[in-house]
């Protein structure tokens, strides 16, 4: 599938095109490739799973080749960014419930090697959880490869501005823009939750390849802003500019300004 090359004065491979489909595909053809390489080499496979509108043709495209081109993940290991605090898991908004809607009730991955943030606790129960959840990813080696949506603030996961780099799992306050942005999911603004568990940028920085999808004219000026703007906490997602093993992957729409910028 043609796409552009990288941007050169960026060390990030950048992936430009037509509409959200083709990025999609891209993105899936790219997890299904991980998966089979280590199936080929006995290993799991470590994914960090982003949740949104932005990966819902992703997910699709999984849950095609898995049925009809014969894609296992009998060996993936599967980490979520980010939930909601607090909410249940049989919430119709939860990440969990997306989730197993989209994706893990229509493929075969070992339930006991899904891992959502579980938010359905008390407060000071909060921070020995999220402990627990770094160490999870440690103990797996890692993540293989993060997939990341970015939000109108450059927020990655709920990574919202001001995010000190080295942040790692926690329970996060969701900006303004964030609960605006997930009112017509809720139903209104009042019922968007105030708070989150996320993964933090450090434990992203550290995941052996990171795809960051980004669909919509919406998220031109912030993709710029990530691409082309200072590295800086506010905003967030601009850190992946330091990070050889980053891509960003883009519709036309999302890239428009880029896109505008070279020619």
């Amino acid at each position: 599938m043609p796409h552009n090359p990288q941007i050169s004065s960026n060390p990030s491979k950048l992936h430009l095109f037509p509409d959200a489909e083709q990025a999609s595909l891209y993105v899936a053809q790219q997890i299904a490739a991980l998966i089979r390489q280590r199936q080929d080499q006995g290993k799991s496979a470590v994914l960090g799973l982003a949740t949104g509108n932005t990966p819902k043709l992703v997910y699709k495209e999984l849950v095609r080749m898995h049925q009809h081109e014969g894609l296992s993940f009998s060996n993936v290991i599967s980490f979520n960014l980010d939930e909601y605090y607090p909410i249940i898991p049989e919430d119709k908004h939860s990440y969990t419930y997306f989730m197993q809607k989209y994706l893990f009730k229509h493929i075969d991955i070992k339930p006991y090697n899904i891992y959502i943030p579980n938010t359905d606790s008390s407060a000071d129960r909060i921070p020995q959880y999220c402990r627990a959840y770094e160490h999870k990813i440690s103990g797996f080696g890692g993540i293989d490869l993060q997939l990341l949506g970015i939000g109108r603030n450059g927020h990655i996961g709920f990574n919202e501005p001001g995010t000190s780099f080295h942040a790692t799992t926690r329970l996060v306050n969701l900006h303004s823009v964030t609960r605006e942005d997930a009112q017509n999911d809720f139903g209104s603004i009042t019922n968007v939750p105030h708070q989150a568990i996320s993964i933090g940028i450090h434990t992203i920085v550290q995941a052996k390849k990171i795809l960051l999808l980004a669909l919509g004219q919406k998220k031109s000026d912030i993709i710029y802003q990530a691409i082309k703007g200072q590295i800086t906490t506010q905003v967030p997602a601009s850190i992946l500019q330091s990070l050889p093993q980053a891509e960003y992957v883009l519709d036309r729409e999302a890239g428009a300004k880029l896109d505008e910028e070279r020619q």
